[in-house]
């Protein structure tokens, strides 16, 4: 066929008419009418997608609303939601994870399977296809496929195909122009140029088509005929370590199937312990026998290959769901992934016990991120600059990276930056005994204080590198202490040189 063909196996799954079996599955009641979903586009309500009695009845997506209801007065008229339809197709796609790895998102009705070296377990292509067939059918899908070696190839064959053809590269050749997908202009030229198939076109030189009808139609030609290449795009990208079990009679306990997640993790540790790594983040995806599926997935702080910390998370993460784990007919598949591995060293403990207290506060942060959400547990990481409020930076405690020293004052001298910093800095009023001198007195919160003590001035430029037109004012910081014993940081913010009248800021209170 070609010099890239033979390489890989792909299936394509074309789904029809997901919008409405979607809608139908979740339907308290669904409509016994023609049921179409309405979208407004060009200033106008559409129909967005229909379901087969509909098209059986003349209607076509794009037709007006309006039109749709003169043709067929009976209709069920539900609102396009493509959210939910993205949705749908996520979690088929993630059932279809129990087939390959390597599964892509075809929006917004279809998937693609790399399925190259994964028809072993279902004696050959014909009977995963059959699988994955009874497995959608009891869902409710309808479902046409096809096979081809390369991505595109199989996305227009399920598509676009009409008729049977005895191998694959006929049948290809059979296709319509319109499997290019390609614009209406540059689709409508071919046709008029009498080029109605894959075939009249594979015909003609590539330099010819090229220049006639653009350089995209010849791309996507060489891409169906497997001529250039057509990467596929997956899900999740396969993990480095991966442990699995398929069970002949499917599991309905969730006991029985925590104990087997807990034989998952041992294995994968045990991997990881041979590769000299841990793992960061671990993922459980329970295949059910309805062809659903469920995916968990767990983070640590810190690279580990303790199984008990992550039975743990994933204990803590079953607890916290709002919509628990139901095995419904039982899971037949179970698998562990580990996509995220780093280098783990030996550690040395402490006499004092210090990295055992570090590794106690490590797996009180996991646990809490695993049942708030990572987002919900947060670290100060130390940034390399010397503005002050830019010094640190709030990260999730899962992505902060290693503790890093942070600059500490002399023995016996104060603190050089306040305990309590503002962000942004609060304006107040000063009065300085001379223009560019110490602060004398200030207002702050229609409250005055007379300044007792000052240190400074700290002069800290701006960061002119980092900004295009290197129009930063430098700041004057002082430390002061009132007349009642309370200490702040102050500060002038641009020099008389830079700025005729500098405005004063309070930064922060000393403890």
């Amino acid at each position: 066929m070609s010099k890239l063909s033979g390489t890989r196996r792909y299936l394509a799954l074309f789904f029809p008419w997901l919008p409405a079996e979607r809608f139908t599955r979740s339907a308290p009641k669904p409509p016994d009418l023609p049921l179409v979903f309405a979208e407004k586009q060009r200033g106008a309500l559409r129909l967005a997608s229909i379901d087969a009695r509909a098209q059986a009845l003349g209607l076509r997506v794009g037709m007006p609303l309006a039109d749709a209801r003169a043709q067929v007065p009976d209709l069920a008229i539900v609102p396009h939601d493509p959210v939910l339809d993205q949705n749908w197709l996520d979690r088929l796609a993630q059932g279809c994870a129990r087939y390959t790895p390597l599964v892509a998102l075809d929006s917004p009705d279809g998937l693609i399977l790399d399925i190259t070296g994964c028809t072993h377990l279902f004696d050959g292509e014909a009977g995963l296809i059959d699988d994955i067939d009874r497995r959608l059918t009891r869902l409710g899908m309808t479902l046409r496929h096809a096979l081809g070696p390369t991505a595109d190839a199989a996305r227009a064959l399920a598509r676009y195909q009409t008729r049977p053809a005895p191998e694959e590269a006929t049948a290809i050749r059979r296709l319509p122009v319109a499997a290019l997908e390609l614009e209406a202009e540059a689709a409508t030229a071919l046709v008029r140029a009498g080029l109605k198939t894959i075939g009249d076109l594979a015909a003609r030189p590539m330099a010819n088509i090229a220049a006639r009808f653009g350089a995209d139609a010849a791309t996507a030609l060489r891409r169906l005929l497997g001529d250039a290449p057509s990467p596929l795009d997956p899900r999740i990208t396969p993990p480095p370590i991966a442990t699995e079990r398929r069970f002949a009679e499917p599991v309905a306990s969730m006991p029985h199937a925590t104990q087997i997640l807990t034989e998952l993790v041992g294995e994968a540790i045990a991997d990881l312990t041979e590769r000299g790594k841990g793992g960061r983040h671990f993922r459980a995806t329970f295949f059910r026998s309805d062809g659903l599926a469920r995916s968990l997935a767990v983070e640590t702080g810190h690279p580990t290959r303790d199984s008990n910390l992550v039975m743990r998370l994933f204990a803590e993460r079953m607890d916290g769901l709002r919509d628990p784990l139901d095995p419904g007919f039982g899971f037949d598949m179970m698998r562990l992934a580990v996509p995220r591995l780093e280098a783990l060293a030996a550690t040395q403990l402490k006499l004092e016990g210090g990295e055992v207290r570090a590794a106690a506060m490590t797996e009180l942060v996991d646990r809490l991120a695993t049942r708030i959400g990572r987002g919900g547990v947060r670290k100060f990481a130390a940034v390399d600059t010397h503005i002050p409020e830019q010094a640190q930076l709030p990260l999730p405690a899962i992505d902060a990276p290693p503790p890093t020293s942070w600059p500490a004052s002399e023995p016996g001298e104060p603190p050089l930056r306040p305990f309590y910093l503002f962000d942004p800095p609060q304006v107040i009023e000063v009065i300085a005994e001379v223009p560019d001198g110490p602060p004398h007195r200030f207002r702050w919160r229609r409250t005055t204080h007379a300044i007792r003590r000052y240190e400074g001035p700290e002069r800290i430029a701006s960061e002119w590198w980092r900004r295009k037109d290197n129009a930063g004012l430098t700041r004057d910081y002082y430390r002061v202490e009132d007349d009642r014993g309370r200490r702040y940081w102050l500060f002038r913010h641009g020099l008389y040189d830079e700025k005729p009248d500098p405005r004063w800021y309070i930064h922060g209170l000393f403890a």
